[in-house]
Order: structure tokens, then C-alpha cells, then sequence
């Protein structure tokens, strides 16, 4: 009688989309410490994998993203050697850090994950130590969150230079921004290394063919999920809130009837930019930092009892992560689109003018004249 009542209940669960739930002594938990057993590898995965994967394609994606960021490189080297404002200068710095983040992201993951595809590869038989996993799961999280801490310092970098002009001396020096750029490089690699010091895993996701962190209900797993993803969206909401009140500002000034032919092209030029990579962080990102909260608080109250990952939560994961992939490719296209040179051949009423600081007309004639001397040579 007892074994009627097992049945029925093990099939409740997979109706609930919990099949994967089992006890702590099965085959599955003997690989909880591993990088493996996270997704159901057997039973059709060739199928699988044919169905929603291709080298070709994703060779050409790969290709796309890795000679959109290098055109883009080449236009930002180009630019910072014939500008002398500082304020720009430290703006193309951090935008160099950005497109330098993304283009190393795109090579290093494509490395792994192309030769995957042609290969079709073992990964416990090439990697039965996960260390090969727990690269690539290193490399998704560090390069994933660079690009939106970067995001959330140059759009608080602008808010402070538009907003309170005269509150710091000089501007951001080129080698002061780069060791910001080596701060946040820093950051986020101890923010990649934690899964590796003991915080979570790094374990091997649907199709097989990537690793990254685990969305599943343990402790050290849910800790560090968490984190990634709630830092993702500070991130992006800090970038939201700098960038509205620096574009709320240079509206003001542009409809001023006073300074209308005051404003500094090159700041709105920095501003579109900035709000286009936003607009794309947000859009690439936001669904997948959600969806990680989502799903490790939904599974919380089954805490320990899930070994596996529902087939549709894999399933969802990938798509989510090919659009964050896209925020890799589109972001060198902001700023090669959106360049003063681009905007004035779309719109030749933009002209440089004076810069914004002539907006404040009672400054002491000594600072006043060090501005006019510096809006004259940007």
C-alpha cells in the first residue's frame, strides 16, 4: 500500500516541474560538489544541442562582436590623440575600458564554447577536475558585470561633472581614470573568484556547452547569485538615476533662452552616448539579473531537496544569456554611431559652442579666465 502511495506523489512532482528532485543519496547529490549534474545531459541531448545551436552561426557572432569592438578601439585611439580637454579625454578612457572589457569577453567565452560546438566534446572526460568550467564560469561572470559597474562609474563621473562643475579643481586625469578602470577590473575579478574560494559553483548549463553560476537552492549557491545579480541591477538603476539628472540638466541649459548658444556640444555628445549604453545594458541585462533572483528564491523553500535545474529554467537561462551577449556587440556601435562627426552630418545645426560652465557668470575673474582659457582649447 505504501509503494502505491510513492508513485503517485513521484509523479505529482514531475507534473510540477520538479522531476529533477532527488534524495540526498542518489547518483545526482554524489555530484553536488562538482561542476556536473546541474542539467539532465542524457537522453537526447544531440537532439537538443542540433536544435537550438550552430558553430556557424555562433563563429559569425563571435566575428561580428570581435571586429565591432576592434573598429571601435581604433576610432577611440584615434580621437584621444587629438583631444586635449581633460574631461573628454577621461570619458573616451573609461569608454576604452569598456570596449577593451567586451572585446576580451567575446574572445576568451568564444574560445571555449565555438570549438564545443564543432568539437561536441566530453566535458567530464576533457575536464573531469572542472577547471576548464570553472574558467569559463569566471570569465562569464567577470566580464558580464565589468561592462555595467563600468556603465554605473561613467555615468557617475558625468553627473558630477554637469551637475557640480566647480566642486573638484581640476578634471579626472587620464591615468586617475585608468586606475579607476583597474579598480573596477579588480573588483569584479574577486567578484569572479568567489565561487572558487569556497561561494557557490560555477557548473556546466544547458546545452553543455558553457558553465556559469549555479541556480540552485544551497546556501553558498543562493549567497552568491544574489550577489551577482543584485549588484547587475544596482548597477544599472545607479546609471539610470545619474544619467536622468545629467540629461534633466542639459535640457534645462538648452532651452534657456539665455544659453541657448552656450551649450558644449561635446557634453551632449557624452551624454547620448552614455544613455545609449545604458538603454542597451538595461535592455540585455535587466531580464537575466531578474530571472537569477526569481528562481533562487522560488526554489528556497525546496532548499536541499533540488539537484537538478527544471528543463524549462535551462532552457530560459540560455535565452537570457544570447541577450546579454548582444550588449557585448552593440556597445562599440554607441560610440561609433553616435560621435560628434556622425551627429553633425545627421543634424548640421550642431555646432560647437562655449561650454556649459559659462553658465555660471559670477566666478572670480581669475577662475573665470582659467575656464575661458580651458573652454578654448576643448
Amino acid at each position: 500500500m505504501s509503494r502505491a502511495r510513492k508513485v503517485p506523489e513521484a509523479a505529482g512532482r514531475s507534473r510540477m516541474g520538479w522531476g529533477d528532485m532527488k534524495p540526498p543519496n542518489s547518483s545526482a547529490a554524489s555530484q553536488s560538489d562538482t561542476c556536473f549534474g546541474v542539467f539532465n545531459a542524457s537522453g537526447g541531448r544531440d537532439n537538443a544541442q542540433n536544435s537550438i545551436t550552430s558553430p556557424w552561426f555562433s563563429t559569425a557572432f563571435g566575428l561580428i562582436g570581435l571586429c565591432s569592438n576592434l573598429f571601435a578601439l581604433c576610432v577611440l585611439l584615434s580621437s584621444s590623440r587629438k583631444l586635449s580637454s581633460q574631461a573628454r579625454s577621461s570619458f573616451l578612457v573609461f569608454l576604452c575600458g569598456l570596449v577593451v572589457t567586451d572585446f576580451m569577453g567575446l574572445l576568451v567565452t568564444a574560445s571555449v564554447i565555438i570549438p564545443y560546438h564543432f568539437i561536441k566534446f566530453a566535458w567530464a572526460k576533457v575536464d573531469p577536475s572542472c577547471h576548464l568550467c570553472n574558467f569559463l564560469g569566471f570569465s562569464m561572470v567577470f566580464f558580464g558585470q565589468c561592462p555595467l559597474l563600468l556603465g554605473a562609474t561613467m555615468a557617475g563621473e558625468r553627473f558630477f561633472g554637469i551637475n557640480h562643475p566647480f566642486s573638484r579643481s581640476t578634471s579626472i586625469s587620464k591615468r586617475r581614470a585608468w586606475s579607476i578602470v583597474g579598480l573596477v577590473w579588480g573588483f569584479s575579478c574577486l567578484l569572479g573568484l568567489l565561487p572558487v574560494l569556497g561561494l557557490g559553483r560555477y557548473t556546466l548549463q544547458y546545452p553543455g556547452s558553457w558553465c556559469f553560476l549555479t541556480l540552485l537552492p544551497n546556501t553558498g549557491d543562493v549567497v552568491f547569485c544574489l550577489l551577482f545579480a543584485l549588484l547587475g541591477i544596482f548597477s544599472v538603476l545607479l546609471s539610470f538615476i545619474f544619467n536622468t539628472v545629467s540629461v534633466v540638466t542639459l535640457c534645462r541649459v538648452y532651452h534657456d533662452r539665455e544659453s541657448v548658444q552656450r551649450r558644449r556640444d561635446s557634453e551632449v555628445e557624452m551624454m547620448v552616448q552614455l544613455v545609449g549604453i545604458m538603454i542597451i545594458a538595461t535592455i540585455c541585462w535587466m531580464p537575466l539579473l531578474i530571472f537569477i533572483v526569481q528562481t533562487v528564491l522560488q526554489q528556497l523553500p525546496a532548499s536541499g531537496q533540488i539537484q537538478m535545474l527544471p528543463t524549462e529554467t535551462q532552457k530560459m537561462l540560455l535565452i537570457y544569456i544570447r541577450m546579454v551577449t548582444w550588449n557585448q556587440i552593440l556597445d562599440p556601435w554607441v560610440y561609433i554611431l553616435f560621435r560628434r562627426a556622425v551627429l553633425q552630418r545627421l543634424y548640421p545645426s550642431l555646432r560647437p559652442r562655449p561650454s556649459i560652465l559659462s553658465l555660471y557668470p559670477v566666478l572670480n575673474p581669475s577662475l573665470r579666465r582659467k575656464l575661458t582659457a580651458d573652454a578654448v582649447l576643448q
